[in-house]
């Protein structure tokens, strides 16, 4: 089965007129710690393909379902990430530099995994504000507060032995 995100480009060389084109699939294994593509996750890549010379320059927008648990209070977040992209593809490719444009096709596939990779959030958050579990009991102090002492510093730990055991 063919890749949809493999797209011709010998029409667009020969005639020397940009064209714009959207793809979309599922990648699996989309991930970094904290987040994830979900399974059958939809990539979209809409993209601006641009002749220069006997290359191809793809300038445009990823876009993914994203979801995750909060970095303070463990509950579910999920959300849709974005990513510009901006890269050239040729025929022969400097490693590092440009994609290859093989047999008058680019395989938009590599671009869209690393824009998603980066764009995954690795701390995501419920919500700006999240409070967070208590380290001590463990509630959720975005549902109630707790009645824990807050944890002693222990860069303080010195001054505290000097305090009168009285007071």
């Amino acid at each position: 089965m063919r890749s949809p995100f493999v797209v011709p480009v010998t029409s667009i060389l020969r005639s020397r007129e940009p064209e714009r084109v959207r793809v979309e699939g599922p990648l699996p294994d989309l991930f970094v710690p904290g987040s994830a593509v979900p399974i059958g996750g939809v990539i979209a890549l809409e993209v601006l393909l641009e002749p220069v010379g006997d290359s191809i320059e793809a300038v445009g927008v990823v876009s993914a379902p994203w979801d995750g648990e909060c970095g303070r209070c463990l509950r579910p977040v999920s959300g849709t990430l974005t990513g510009e992209v901006e890269e050239v593809y040729e025929p022969h490719p400097v490693e590092g530099e440009s994609w290859p444009l093989t047999h008058g096709e680019i395989d938009l596939e590599p671009l869209a995994r690393e824009t998603v990779v980066l764009e995954l959030p690795q701390a995501p958050l419920c919500r700006e504000d999240c409070l967070g579990l208590c380290p001590t009991c463990g509630v959720d102090r975005n549902e109630s507060p707790c009645d824990c002492a807050p944890p002693a510093d222990p860069r303080w730990a010195a001054l505290d032995q000097l305090r009168d055991p009285q007071t």
